[in-house]
């Protein structure tokens, strides 16, 4: 008897699964189509690094950044000293720490511990791409520098963390939470860190527009291999997580009924 009712538990759960399922033929067409945009994003960052390796910037970098930073309004600066304030040491450590503590205390343990990888690859391939191409900051005679940072200058470090790292908590909020007004401020709030940021650095003469372009390409890299190692183990791995578990077909075999 307990034979059949696992039987009927797994043929429910199945077909259940298989309503939820799009054809086979458009599943393998989405696939094709991201795998087509992460192919795009690689060739596009490497091409743009071996651009910037040989040229300390592009003709329009100085452009673009001299057209940003004619906004002078007082709100406008302080607004953008703030959300590179938040990516400098020690307070990214402290942020991030904050957050992933909060997201595993929430009851999202393989969300927290992918956020944290997330974070930990896009800072150390950062580094590492900086001293392949060597490519020096902006210049104080070419454009104003608010700061002048020691550190090469693509791709922006800032831009490829916010990207990957709050990226990827944007990704959980919009996929886990429940629509309410808490989930929009979240979206809101990690989105526009990602957006401002690039916009950010160029504004302050820490970085060219293309090192925050090459920064949102490494960082799309990094958000896009966390997405899918944390749908590959979310079945695997702490699948009785508290909050927003995602048990595998031996699990639903053990608990029938």
């Amino acid at each position: 008897m307990a034979g059949s009712e696992i039987d009927h538990q797994v043929n429910k759960t199945q077909e259940t699964a298989r309503s939820e399922m799009v054809p086979h033929r458009e599943r393998r067409y989405r696939a094709y189509i991201f795998q087509f945009i992460v192919l795009a994003m690689i060739l596009a960052f490497v091409a743009l690094a071996l651009l910037a390796s040989t040229q300390a910037y592009f003709s329009l970098d100085p452009l673009i950044t001299h057209e940003i930073q004619e906004n002078s309004s007082i709100p406008f600066q302080d607004l953008m000293l703030a959300v590179s304030w938040l990516g400098y040491l020690p307070q990214i450590v402290i942020i991030s720490c904050f957050f992933v503590a909060a997201v595993w205390l929430f009851g999202l343990q393989w969300e927290a511990v992918v956020l944290t990888g997330a974070g930990i690859v896009s800072t150390m391939l950062n580094l590492l791409i900086k001293e392949v191409v060597h490519r020096p900051r902006p210049s104080t005679n070419l454009v104003h520098v608010f700061e002048n940072l020691s550190s090469y200058s693509f791709p922006s470090g800032h831009v490829m963390y916010y990207t990957a790292f709050f990226g990827f908590l944007f990704f959980i909020c919009f996929i886990v939470l429940k629509h309410s007004w808490r989930r929009t401020v979240l979206l809101i709030l990690f989105g526009s860190l990602v957006i401002l940021v690039g916009i950010s650095r160029i504004y302050l003469g820490e970085h060219w527009a293309s090192d925050v372009i090459g920064g949102y390409l490494g960082g799309a890299l990094v958000l896009a291999a966390a997405v899918q190692i944390y749908r590959w183990g979310k079945p695997r791995f702490f699948v009785t997580q508290p909050v927003a578990s995602d048990p595998g077909p031996q699990d639903v075999v053990q608990k029938p009924g």
